[in-house]
């Protein structure tokens, strides 16, 4: 039986996805892109879910891009259900209620790279390398990556990056605001175990109800924006977890959400 080409690991609610093509530099192909769209779907009905955290298997590459090899002979009909199959999937992982983390280690390039930025956020080790290489096989990114990489770093860079295909280091993908913290490459698994407790440590309907009012709100204008944000806090003196959390803190303990 062939390995799984998504691996789930689960600690307190917190979810590790690993994709797992290493010998492929963990390329996006149709069976994996298909695989972990099944997952995604089955984590979108967990109401105990805290967290997900993505990376790669291997220690070369979080994603290296889409599967050329599989590409390269499509038609134009062909390549739109490829790219729409592939965008819905990445809709679905930056769709789902709770945080999502991008580990990146190694190369996270083309599709690699939009699947990064459909992330609430990315951490990266100081051997990552990022980039949007599409022009220079003749076509531009299909997964997302002309729309979301603009709103990460700005227009500018991002056509800066887009139509040079130029690739940068995690020291500068820190700067522009690619990614929110580069670690040497040996202490990225640590940090993913630090997250790991740090998200599962919080109210969880908080940490999902934060998540709602910043996405929610980026397509608003400010007063409405706002308005969001003072339901949603209401909203959070209706159950337990408020009060558990504030009598925590007024007592001096931990809280146990």
């Amino acid at each position: 039986m062939s390995e799984a080409l998504v691996r789930l690991d689960e600690q307190a609610g917190v979810i590790r996805l690993t994709l797992n093509r290493p010998k492929a530099l963990n390329a996006l192909n149709s069976e994996l892109i298909g695989e972990l769209d099944a997952t995604l779907a089955e984590l979108e009905t967990r109401r105990d879910l805290r967290a997900v955290l993505i990376t790669g298997a291997g220690d070369k590459a979080f994603v290296a891009g889409a599967d050329i090899a599989e590409m390269r002979d499509k038609t134009p009909e062909q390549a739109r259900r490829f790219a729409t199959q592939a965008l819905a999937t990445v809709k679905r992982l930056e769709r789902l209620p709770v945080p999502v983390v991008a580990l990146v280690n190694g190369f996270c390039l083309g599709g690699g790279c939009e699947l990064a930025l459909a992330c609430d956020w990315a951490v990266a080790s100081d051997n990552a390398i990022f980039g949007q290489p599409e022009v220079g096989l003749g076509v531009i990114p299909g997964f997302g990556g002309t729309q979301r990489l603009p709103r990460r770093v700005g227009p500018a860079m991002a056509l800066d990056l887009i139509t040079t295909g130029r690739k940068i280091d995690a020291a500068e993908a820190l700067r522009i605001g690619l990614v929110n913290r580069v670690v040497p490459q040996g202490e990225l698994d640590s940090l993913a175990e630090e997250l790991a407790g740090q998200l599962a440590g919080n109210g969880p309907q908080a940490v999902r109800a934060a998540k709602q009012a910043i996405h929610d709100g980026q397509g608003q204008g400010l007063d409405n924006a706002l308005a969001l944000e003072t339901s949603l806090f209401a909203l959070g003196f209706a159950g337990d977890e408020q009060k558990e959390g504030m009598s925590a803190f007024v007592e001096k303990r931990k809280p146990d959400f």
